[in-house]
């Protein structure tokens, strides 16, 4: 790199030294940074039925050598870590050697972007697994996942990676969709809260954040992946996007990954009204936009709306996506086809974040501190376990509890059966190491220390004998275990059966992405073994361990209690057994609805009048078994003294809603207070009630807290008739309570004046305030 170029001086504006850097470059150069290159091993292991990403195996033969990729320089580098096991230091030492061939060998010597997939932690081999992103949802607390997001950060940055391809801030439409366990859940203020939540940790540690999947992916027809989105564009508006906005513009995202799918017939990754008319010219996105992986290629390969790779090129440059992963393919093809300022636009977003990143400036250094010397590097340590375990403890949810559950410290004998029981990567999510890489190296284990819930249960409860016994597999319809299964329920005093999934890729599991559900029946076996156990009469606690609701209709009426936890990472064992055993209160609530019956779908809490269930219109009932937001403790709660601060603002004023939540039970507990908002009238049809705030409360037994909502009337905002989001004047229902359905306390107030036209910035969010009272 030339040590005096314009473009290494610190001292100059940001803009000065990009202008610099791209006048100095050719066109090979120029298109170099708008790619990627995937170093992957050529023995590498691969699936016997699939691979670690969509079609990899159409694209292998373009694959080229890291010379050859990187002769003119480089965008990015692809998950130098993430795709098969390597040691910590050996992938900072790799990186190091990949930067330092790139900075010394090209002739600008610009160093590449480091990227790597890190939804539910760092994916690389011995990093700290975290609970999936449905379990965040699940805690109702966006600090925590804040500060799970800055760990995260913290590992990737002391190994040299700069980019993270995380959050995802779909919102999840059908239960079928295999990657409802890399959502938050089902409601866009939820969603959008959390994900901003995690962009400002993990920017905040110098990893740029990746939003995924921009936009309308989780609304896929029946839940398939890649499936058409044929969704109106006032559920877009309404449902899909606010996440997304939020985390642009008040979490500061520095990148965003469009989506695979397709918009009533325009792909994503072509729409220029979504990524430049409304993610630039409207919410005055700055960052990149990266393909998500062959999403180019897919426009002649799959979409069909171009014919060749190169014009697929062009017309994903058209729409806004700056940079093509995972490596260079139609970009590279771009000299004498796309308009040369296309090119610069893109090349200038690419040098723009390089620069911010220090990797133009002088004292940059190719090697992160400690890789030159081979020093460990430890991305498991005690600080990442406490958050882990942390997040999990508040993920599980206690649905139904008919007096069994805490399980006494007396407890004699314990049946634990079921395939979740005694294998811990039924805790992990589809991209976490161990699953999605390790799962092809079947001898190298999880990577890191994992406890079953066979280990933890009996750790907790070291008086009791637990029998174990799995029963049947996750998947597999062989039924010759149930009866040893039921002889072990017989026995005990009480049966512990842990179902659910085993999360995996393109098929090979039950959750994750490309692993989608026919319907919503618990997979395999599994439902016959429960009706086993129930058969026996000993009481049955059902512990669901999944990354999507299962519909447990009548099941769960016959159960003496029902805990669901939504994979729960690492440290789901100890915390499932801390809730199972009474150690830990829980306080974990619903991120999405737990289905009634197996093909309710598509369904969601969010549903206008006519989606509800309507007596004498369908016989169908549509209502779930536990709603949205729904969450079991071992003590009570109670809310009174609801308070507005007004009973009616203008279409640009503000209230404040306050109420009181009590413990009134004997030990200390958290629950979460939500605040939801129904319209009476509409021009458009609303839901019935939607979620507009919420305060994760922990109070000591006997203790309360006042809740001060302050709800700005653009929250009551919708899409209008003419596709404009208004304000529009009327009468309003405030309720606050512990779920969507349990909402004890209400109130009305009125919007007045004219209808106002929303445009611009707006508020997002509902601000809270939590205040101890005597």
């Amino acid at each position: 790199m030339p040590e005096t170029a314009p473009w290494r001086d610190p001292s100059l504006p940001p803009d000065d030294r990009v202008e610099a850097l791209l006048a100095a470059m050719t066109i090979e150069e120029k298109l170099a940074q708008l790619g990627s290159h995937w170093p992957r091993a050529a023995t590498e292991a691969r699936a016997e039925n699939g691979d670690v990403a969509p079609l990899q195996s159409a694209f292998e033969a373009g694959h080229r050598p890291f010379e050859e990729a990187a002769a003119h320089g480089l965008g990015h580098l692809t998950r130098v870590f993430g795709s098969a096991p390597v040691e910590p230091a050996e992938g900072a030492r790799r990186l190091t050697d990949y930067q330092r061939r790139l900075a010394e060998d090209t002739r600008l010597g610009v160093p590449a972007i480091a990227h790597e997939e890190c939804l539910t932690g760092f994916t690389t081999l011995g990093a700290t697994v975290y609970p999936a992103a449905i379990a965040w949802g699940a805690t109702f607390d966006p600090g925590l996942v804040g500060r799970m997001a800055g760990a995260i950060g913290r590992d990737m940055r002391a190994v040299g990676v700069h980019q993270g391809l995380s959050p995802l801030l779909d919102v999840v439409r059908d239960y079928r969709w295999g990657r409802v366990e890399e959502t938050i859940g089902e409601d866009p203020h939820l969603v959008g809260t959390l994900g901003t939540a995690y962009v400002r940790g993990l920017q905040e540690q110098g990893v740029i954040a990746t939003l995924k999947h921009f936009a309308g992916y989780s609304a896929s027809r029946a839940g398939r992946n890649h499936a058409p989105v044929p969704i109106g564009p006032r559920e877009f508006a309404d449902v899909i996007l606010p996440p997304f906005e939020m985390a642009v513009r008040e979490g500061g995202a520095g990148s965003v990954m469009n989506s695979y799918s397709d918009l009533d017939g325009l792909p994503a990754a072509a729409h220029h009204g979504l990524l430049t008319g409304l993610l630039r010219d409207a919410w005055g996105f700055t960052g990149t936009v990266v393909s998500d992986y062959w999403a180019i290629s897919f426009l002649d390969l799959m979409h069909r709306v171009t014919a060749t790779r190169a014009e697929s090129g062009a017309l994903a440059l058209r729409a806004g996506i700056d940079v093509e992963l995972p490596a260079a393919d139609a970009y590279a093809q771009l000299a004498g086809l796309a308009p040369r300022e296309l090119i610069d636009r893109s090349v200038r977003r690419v040098l723009r974040q390089k620069i911010a990143l220090g990797l133009l400036d002088p004292d940059w250094s190719a090697a992160p501190a400690g890789a030159e010397e081979g020093e460990p590097v430890d991305l498991d340590p005690p600080t990442n376990r406490a958050l882990a375990r942390e997040l999990a403890e508040k993920s599980v949810i206690l649905l139904d509890n008919h007096g069994t559950l805490p399980l006494p410290a007396t407890t004699h004998r314990i049946a634990l059966v079921g395939p979740c029981a005694d294998d811990p990567r039924t805790f992990l999510g589809c991209y976490s190491f161990p699953n999605h890489v390790l799962s092809r190296y079947e001898e190298r284990g999880t990577g890191l220390p994992i406890d079953s819930l066979r280990t933890a249960l009996q750790a907790e409860l070291p008086a009791a004998t637990v029998e174990y016994a799995r029963g049947v597999a996750v998947l597999d319809p062989d039924r010759s275990g149930i009866p040893a299964a039921v002889e072990a329920a017989a026995r005990a005093d009480v049966c512990v059966a842990a179902v659910g999934d085993l999360a995996s890729m393109f098929g090979r599991g039950t959750s994750g992405e490309g692993c989608d559900a026919m319907d919503l029946r618990l997979p395999g076996a599994q439902a016959d073994l429960v009706e086993a156990l129930l058969a026996t009469g000993t009481p049955l606690v059902l512990v669901v361990v999944s990354g999507r609701p299962y519909a447990l209709g009548d099941v769960a009426d016959r159960c003496a209690a029902v805990v669901q936890a939504f994979l729960p990472g690492a440290e789901g064992g100890a915390a499932i057994a801390g809730v199972l055993a009474g150690r830990t209160n829980p306080s974990g609530h619903l991120p999405v609805g737990v289905p009634r019956h197996p093909g309710g779908q598509p369904g969601t809490y969010l549903a206008p009048p006519l989606g509800r269930f309507s007596q004498g219109v369908s016989n169908v009932d549509p209502s779930p078994r536990y709603p949205f937001g729904h969450g079991g403790s071992y003590t009570e709660f109670r809310y009174e003294d609801l308070a507005l601060s007004a009973r009616a603002i203008p279409a640009d004023g503000e209230l404040t809603v306050e109420a009181t939540v009590r413990n009134t039970g004997h030990r200390d507990g958290d629950d979460v207070a939500q605040l939801y908002l129904s319209d009476h009238t509409a021009q458009v049809t609303r839901p019935v009630r939607e979620l507009v705030g919420y305060a994760r409360v922990s109070l000591a037994a006997g203790a309360a807290a006042r809740i001060r909502f302050r709800l700005h009337a653009d929250r009551t905002s919708f899409t209008g008739v003419d596709q404009r989001r208004i304000v529009e004047p009327g009468t309003f229902t405030v309720a606050v309570g512990h779920s969507s359905e349990d909402l004890p306390l209400t109130a009305d107030f009125a919007v007045t004046g004219a209808v106002r036209a929303v445009t611009g910035a707006r508020v997002l969010t509902t601000p809270v305030e939590v205040v101890a009272v005597d």
